[in-house]
């Protein structure tokens, strides 16, 4: 038990700051043995006093700063406390403790009180408010940063005014480090934090899910309404959708498909029309893709119309949050989307280029089609 006890001891100060402690009795033993050395009606005694009492707050006040920074690095050290923008909060003790002796030395050189020498500063508080700006200004938003629990170490930042996007690295009192993801370190101050706003991505990383928005504009003119032929067509493209198909055929036999009532209703597309259809299979294609968590929002929906076409966005959230493997799910979901298009008589638009009207040239002129290299694979079947 003595032994584990003084082992925490020692974790807790540490060889520096012990050797710290100890070099505060250095002057206090040095002034109990002036007395024996000079002669205090001699001129040197004051003067040797004055030095001993300055030798011993500086002392004071570096054996308390070392105190402070290895009560910070323990807990930082801590699993529930590592995240936290603790290193602000010590480095304002330390400068508080720091000003406190400058305060004491100097009433020891003056020869007069320091609640006097306080006293009379404000005076100065216009001088001082200028040169501890920052710093003023740097507690102020730590202490806001910490009470409303608004950045933690290693959380994923966004600020586009100051250039930032990548993970907080350090977060002291005047500056926040944010190591970008081109690896590029940025220094902001604190107080930026909080007179800007800026995006945490924490509440993303701690949810269910990273959300994922998709999509395509169709082009107006391959959107139709389907027939029984095409239908029969689409039941023998997916099962799922086949088993869709027959559903609403049914329901809209007894005339329910437009029911509002119905839970089920048109949210997941519809058998009217080609583009409804195909909502009806991303629908299904994202419920079952193994990466999607289906207990987060999902669906396929249809934006405000535009010039360029009938915009379709997929909006679904991935389970893996990780960068690249985030990115790789959602590729996969955007190409499995472009592949399956043409299956449902759609395409979507793009702009042309000189070779699409070479290409379009070539056709109108009836040059056969088998000679012309690189077509889509659409229009060649």
């Amino acid at each position: 038990m003595k032994s584990s006890w003084v082992l925490r001891l020692w974790q807790t100060f540490k060889i520096e700051v012990v050797r710290r402690l100890l070099m505060v009795a250095v002057p206090l033993a040095v002034g109990v043995v002036l007395p024996w050395v000079v002669s205090e009606e001699h001129w040197w005694f004051a003067l040797l006093q004055h030095v001993v009492w300055i030798w011993f707050v500086v002392s004071v006040v570096w054996a308390v700063n070392g105190v402070l920074r290895s009560v910070g690095t323990m807990w930082l050290s801590k699993s529930t406390m590592h995240d936290r923008p603790l290193k602000g909060i010590v480095q304002i003790l330390q400068v508080l403790v720091a000003f406190i002796g400058v305060v004491v030395i100097v009433s020891i050189l003056i020869g007069r009180s320091p609640l006097a020498l306080i006293t009379g500063l404000g005076a100065f508080a216009a001088v001082l408010m200028l040169v501890f700006k920052d710093s003023i200004l740097g507690f102020v938003a730590g202490v806001l940063l910490a009470e409303n629990d608004m950045i933690h170490l290693g959380d994923w930042i966004e600020m586009p005014s100051n250039h930032v996007n990548g993970v907080v690295q350090d977060v002291s009192l005047t500056i926040v480090k944010v190591r970008n993801w081109d690896n590029t370190i940025v220094t902001i101050p604190p107080y930026a934090l909080i007179s800007e706003s800026f995006v945490n991505w924490r509440g993303m990383l701690h949810s269910g899910g990273r959300r994922i928005t998709c999509g395509v504009t169709l082009m107006y003119d391959y959107v139709k309404p389907c027939t029984l032929d095409f239908l029969e067509q689409m039941k023998s493209f997916d099962a799922d959708l086949a088993t869709f198909i027959t559903v609403k055929q049914r329901q809209a036999e007894r005339g329910e498909e437009c029911d509002v009532h119905n839970p089920e209703g048109l949210v997941d597309g519809s058998i009217r029309t080609n583009a409804g259809l195909l909502r009806a299979y991303l629908a299904i294609y994202l419920r079952r893709h193994p990466a999607i968590n289906t207990d987060l929002l999902l669906m396929v929906r249809m934006l405000p119309a535009t010039e360029n076409g009938l915009p379709l966005q997929l909006y679904c959230f991935s389970r893996n949050k990780v960068w690249p493997e985030y990115e790789a799910i959602q590729a996969g979901i955007m190409e499995h989307l472009l592949s399956v298009l043409p299956a449902f008589e759609l395409y979507a638009y793009q702009n042309t280029s000189a070779r699409d009207n070479v290409i379009n040239g070539l056709l109108e002129g009836g040059y056969d089609v088998g000679r012309i290299r690189d077509l889509p694979w659409g229009v060649v079947r």
